[in-house]
């Protein structure tokens, strides 16, 4: 017998011709037993999550701009909000902080409330290793390396159903993020295209598997469980189906040709294919900015320009399906408040995470940011941090995907919720 990440694990369609003939997945046969059948093609509320991996320098993407030490700080890296500077201004958000100008993007939502921003975000764990650091965020247990389960593996488990598609937790990457690692059915995808062809093309494989798998069920006596495990091979039989190459966006939106754009895209795709995704979660890679950072152009100016126009790219194709959809981006820590002497900044503590969507608090930047005086900096270098990413975290959870079981989702995490979703 299958177990549940057995049946689903790692983009390996092939897993269904190599178990299924031991007999019925558990976790299929359990959803039979209980009744507790999902109408598979329908709108689910679906968590969109993007790491930001390499540490984003949040005081750059989000300044204080304000702040006389952050100036004198980064003599050759600060922008103002004003017009006359040798850079282009920041995007005034509220007086007090600026949006780079490379996330023009996002003025718009956050101008609707449909965005938020929590500054300070981070670790209670002061690590400044990147692998350290993104272990510790993605399994949610920042003082337990132990841990074998990520954070949303186990938010999969806690939705309050058995998950009947294979395509419940997706990730648009070439490996199994440690968000994703569990017993609780996930599946990694580096491109759906890719893995239609390998399904239709593959006659010794996936397509043995399928017509085992369909004859498995037609020959089940249990008309309830039949319908059940019909219902997942309808959903992977529409992945072959559609004609995932040339997919028009909605609203004639153009996504960037990057990595992250291109998932994005995909992620759209199988949310408007109704195959029952709940959790997604792709990456953006680069932000490690130890020189040559740049201010209104270079390395960051281009990295912060693609996350604001993949996601806002993404938002508005799913325009029907908006009320559906919550995103949330995370980095592993930020970067130090001096610049270095390269025109980098090195590994610190707190940054700030975007949150977009219609049941979001928007419209403010969440959080505390004291001034940036040396008695105020986090080991005398760094912007503290006043916010533990599991308070964000949770609260998104709950309040989107109505997981309330905190305990469970982080284990030994005791404190309070935030603030970043209505109603909270």
């Amino acid at each position: 017998m299958l177990s549940r990440r057995g049946f689903l694990k790692a983009g390996g369609l092939s897993l269904f011709g190599v178990g299924l003939m031991g007999g019925i997945p558990g976790f299929l046969a359990e959803a039979a037993a209980r009744e507790k059948t999902i109408k598979l093609f329908g709108k689910r509320k679906t968590l969109v999550c993007i790491f930001q991996r390499g540490a984003m320098d949040g005081l750059m993407a989000v300044t204080p701009f304000t702040d006389a030490y952050l100036k004198s700080a980064r003599p050759n890296l600060f922008m103002s909000a004003a017009s006359q500077q040798r850079t282009s201004p920041l995007i005034d958000l509220d007086g007090q902080f600026g949006l780079h100008p490379s996330m023009r993007a996002f003025e718009e939502a956050f101008r609707e409330k449909r965005l938020a921003i929590v500054h300070g975000i981070g670790s209670p764990n002061n690590t400044r290793s990147h692998f350290d650091a993104q272990d510790y965020m993605e399994s949610g247990t920042p003082f337990n390396k132990g841990t074998a389960s990520g954070w949303l593996n186990r938010a999969v488990g806690l939705l309050g159903h058995d998950a009947l598609t294979p395509f419940t937790a997706v990730s648009l990457t070439s490996a199994m993020p440690r968000s994703f690692y569990g017993d609780n059915p996930t599946v990694s995808i580096s491109n759906l295209k890719d893995f239609a062809i390998q399904m239709r093309g593959n006659p010794s494989g996936a397509n043995l598997a399928a017509k085992s798998f369909e004859d498995l069920y037609d020959q089940t006596a249990s008309s309830l469980l039949q319908d059940t495990g019909k219902e997942s091979f309808e959903a992977l039989k529409l992945l072959q189906k559609t004609d995932l190459k040339n997919y028009t966006p909605a609203n004639k939106v153009v996504y960037p040709t990057s990595s992250l754009g291109n998932s994005l895209k995909q992620v759209a795709q199988l949310i408007k294919m109704d195959v029952g995704m709940e959790v997604a979660f792709a990456e953006s890679n680069g932000w490690d900015t130890h020189f040559n950072q740049g201010t209104d152009t270079g390395v960051f100016a281009r990295n912060v320009a693609d996350l604001s126009n993949s996601i806002m790219a993404f938002w508005k194709d799913l325009e029907a399906y908006q009320d559906q959809v919550t995103v949330m981006t995370m980095t592993e820590f930020g970067r130090t408040v001096h610049q270095n002497g390269t025109g980098g900044t090195d590994h610190g503590r707190a940054s700030c995470n975007f949150i977009l969507g219609n049941d979001v608090n928007g419209g403010l930047v969440h959080g505390q940011v004291q001034p940036l005086a040396p008695e105020n900096l986090e080991d005398g270098r760094d912007l503290a941090v006043t916010t533990d990413f599991r308070s964000v975290f949770s609260t998104v959870a709950e309040h989107h995907l109505h997981i309330k079981d905190t305990n469970t989702l982080f284990p030994g995490w005791d404190g309070k919720q935030g603030v970043v979703m209505k109603n909270a």
